[in-house]
């Protein structure tokens, strides 16, 4: 999780492709320029350890854009392949 909030902060959109599972992986990304992430705080976390093939990250990411301040807060599931975490998918709110 803190892997792919770096990622939006700097705009590496092909870590953030990379990090997503292909099942529900977009074919492009459109990250905004005019959104800069300003911090993560880690809220919870069910699983993901070191011998889990699943895990899910409850999180609030700050941000500013041209409307103002705000923040996301988001229940992300992540599944192990190959020893790597991917990013199934998230529920906002």
């Amino acid at each position: 999780m803190r892997s792919r909030f770096t990622a939006f902060a700097i705009g590496d959109g092909d870590h953030l492709l990379r990090s997503w599972h292909p099942s529900t992986r977009p074919g492009a990304l459109d990250l905004d320029d005019a959104t800069r992430w300003l911090w993560l705080e880690i809220v919870e976390t069910v699983g993901g350890g070191p011998f889990d093939t699943e895990g899910t990250v409850a999180f609030v990411a700050a941000y500013r854009d041209g409307s103002g301040r705000g923040e996301l807060r988001e229940r992300s599931r992540f599944v192990r392949e190959r020893r790597n975490w991917l990013y199934l998918d998230g529920d906002v709110g």
